[in-house]
């Protein structure tokens, strides 16, 4: 076939294509004046759009005659802010009229919805061009603070922007179009170049409806509000130490043909177990460098499911607030295969570096990121790792474990960064689930390995540097020093490289543990860094960069005294659980905001938040749970006090998040303690952009 014919072909199936046809076949609705009720709708609708038409891809050489930005709209780039700040104030007050430059462009762009989609492929219609484009960049300005809070820096829409974060973190996506359809979720960075699709929204991305999404947000981070809270330290652990060719075993019975070929299933199931008298020397010896250890990480399938608990409280006696650890799970029913996930704690305290009495003995938060995809050891990876022995190397050999239905989980912490916890081999994985760290582009991806030493020439390193590249993120990759030991390709030495990082400034570094260390400590800081768009809006400096600035052995003192008093007492369920906890942090954002720009509209945040307003049922969604219920008005008694008659400050809230919380329930404590945090972020945020003023 000619590329004449190919072209004829593809031309006429453009012809019976409209931008309303595609609509209505991706969302199952008509293209209506209902989407301007909600930003993120308008913002799915120009995305399937350009996503079907690529016009964007006319940016840098528009059409004869015609120019990019339109010289019709006077200063494109601040006009389209303007808009999109000004719509987020008309969703939550439609007293007045519509933004004037979205309500023109929306006009155009709906006279000619049922226009041939090739007359926006071939830039024939330029004038709906610059339409979808200008109401994309519009909704993606509207966007902005509905991940993120510090994305904006005033009061205008504050209670729109708190509604979507609930709306997220009950539905999976901003939007209130079906999530069978699609799902639009908040963006964290943008690519330094590029001019794809993706590269042209700062705030909000699109992604299709195979993955599940689940956005939490947790408040936790360093207290305090200057220079030293925007510091985080990892404690490294990579464990076990040593691995024995007998901690991989065959699953009986499970070698068969298959093709010609056979395989079989295994599993990992180590002999060394988790030393937590060890770990806790590690701890105090790594506390002697630094002021506190905030997170701890170890790799894929170091500990055990039943081991999670005991770690927890150790962490906690030593006021870690934060735990990254591999897990082998257990198999839920009898004829089942367990599963291999990671998981995240995150200590009730929501405070890295500090030990708070009051939250002694009460359960961790959760969050579990399941492995997506199995390992499989062929013939090189057995020689490699010397298990000929367990596993016969004719044998293709499939991690034994549960695989199941694909789900992303995103952490929001305190500091104003996302994390993407990755098991392994999902790393490497170049389907939907690359498409999804590339959409969403948060600030740091951290994988846990039970792969061989993580050197520059890998294929870790390989994966880590795409991201770096695009959209941006920081990668962390760790595993076990037991594992790198036994990596031997072609008989070659063994390396101690056990992790590695890589960001977009600065670069890859190998990590590697030294003789006599047991655990790598790494002292990272945050900045502010740009956001672009490939649209032609100005650049931002509101996102965050993560950084490595120092990298320490930690070494155990063998003659120290761990702190460690014996077996914990079994703690009591958290308060909330973490989509709850997500949404009270929601809330808390938007009346930090409203108390830093308008105080005096800070009883409307909380007429909001409260579990009877309207708002819910016009939306879909559940009334909050009771527990969720009493927090919100734990929330609104600590920014109210006493002064039923006078309008709150922000110093007068901010100290009554930090006072003493005698005699107050355990519920009580958590929401002030979230309070406490989204003040203090607010601080720290508005200190740091006066610094770069």
């Amino acid at each position: 076939m000619s590329p004449e014919h190919v072209e004829t072909i593809r031309s006429e199936s453009f012809e019976q294509l409209s931008p309303a046809s595609i609509w209505q076949d991706t969302a199952g609705g008509p293209i209506s004046d209902e989407l301007l009720e909600w930003p993120p709708d308008l913002f799915a609708l120009t995305e399937t759009i350009l996503g079907r038409s690529e016009s964007h891809r006319l940016l840098i050489h528009p059409p004869v005659g015609a120019q990019w930005p339109p010289a019709r709209i006077a200063s494109w780039p601040t006009a389209t802010e303007d808009a999109g700040r000004a719509w987020s104030a008309w969703v939550e007050d439609r007293s007045g009229p519509l933004p004037e430059l979205l309500a023109e462009e929306w006009e155009v762009f709906c006279e000619r919805a049922e226009d041939p989609l090739e007359r926006l492929v071939s830039g024939d219609d330029w004038r709906t061009c610059e339409a979808l484009i200008t109401l994309h960049a519009i909704a993606d300005e509207a966007c902005a603070g509905l991940g993120l809070a510090l994305d904006r820096a005033d009061a205008e829409g504050c209670i729109y922007r708190a509604r979507g974060r609930e709306l997220l973190a009950k539905t999976g996506s901003l939007a209130r179009i079906p999530t069978r359809a699609l799902r639009v979720v908040p963006k964290t960075l943008t690519s330094a170049s590029g001019t794809s699709q993706r590269s042209l929204s700062r705030y909000a991305c699109m992604l299709g409806p195979s993955i599940d999404i689940s956005w939490h947000k947790l408040p936790a981070r360093r207290r305090g509000t200057g220079p030293e809270a925007e510091a985080v330290n990892l404690l490294l652990l990579p464990w076990p130490l040593r691995v024995r060719e007998s901690d991989f075993r065959p699953l009986d019975g499970s070698v068969r043909g298959q093709g010609g070929e056979l395989f079989g299933l295994f599993e990992f199931a180590p002999s060394e177990k988790l030393d937590l008298d060890l770990l806790d020397r590690v701890i105090l010896a790594a506390c002697d460098e630094v002021d506190s250890v905030d997170v701890v990480v170890l790799p894929e399938g170091a500990v055990d499911e039943g081991d999670v608990a005991e770690l927890e409280a150790l962490l906690d006696d030593n006021g870690v607030g934060f735990l990254n650890v591999g897990v082998r799970g257990h198999p839920t029913q009898p004829g089942r295969l367990p599963r291999n996930w990671i998981h995240t704690g995150i200590s009730p305290r929501l405070e890295k570096g500090g030990r708070d009495p009051q939250a002694a003995g009460e359960q961790w938060f959760h969050i579990r990121q399941h492995k997506l995809n199995r390992w499989s050891l062929d013939e090189g990876q057995i020689y490699q790792y010397n298990l000929g022995g367990m596993l016969h190397p004719h044998i293709r050999w499939w991690e034994g474990i549960e695989v199941p239905p694909r789900l992303v989980q995103v952490v929001e912490l305190g500091e104003g960064i996302t994390l993407v916890f990755l098991v392994c081999e999902d790393l490497a994985q170049s389907d939907g689930l690359a498409d999804v760290l590339r959409a969403v582009a948060p600030t740091a991806v951290m994988a846990v390995l039970l792969d061989g030493p993580q050197l520059g020439s890998r294929w870790a390193a390989r994966y880590a540097s795409v991201l770096a590249d695009d959209p941006g993120s920081a990668v962390l990759t760790l595993t076990s020093f037991g594992m790198a030991e036994r990596s031997r390709p072609h008989g070659r030495d063994a390396s101690p490289v056990i992790a590695l990082w890589k960001d977009p400034t600065r670069g890859l570094r190998e990590i590697a543990l030294e003789p006599g260390a047991q655990g790598v400590l790494l002292s990272t800081c945050l900045d502010r860094t740009q956001r672009r768009s490939a649209d032609a809006r100005t650049p931002v400096a509101n996102a965050t960069d993560l950084f490595l600035v120092s990298v320490y052995q930690v070494r155990a003192d063998r003659a120290r005294t761990a702190r460690r008093s014996g077996a914990p007492h079994a703690p009591a369920a958290p308060e909330l659980d973490v989509d709850d906890l997500t949404v009270l942090t929601g809330w808390a954002e938007a009346l930090a905001e409203m108390l830093a720009f308008a105080p005096e509209r800070a009883d409307a945040v909380v007429a909001e938040a409260h579990p009877d307003a309207p708002w819910r049922a016009v939306f879909g969604i559940a009334a909050p749970s009771r527990p969720l219920g009493q927090a919100i008005e734990s929330l609104a008694r600590t920014v109210r006090g006493d002064t039923r008659d006078t309008v709150v400050t922000f110093d007068a809230v901010l100290g009554s998040s930090r006072a003493d919380g005698h005699g107050e329930s355990s519920l009580e404590t958590l929401a002030r303690r979230v309070l406490q945090s989204a003040l203090e972020q607010r601080l720290t945020r508005q200190a740091g952009e006066s610094m770069g003023a």
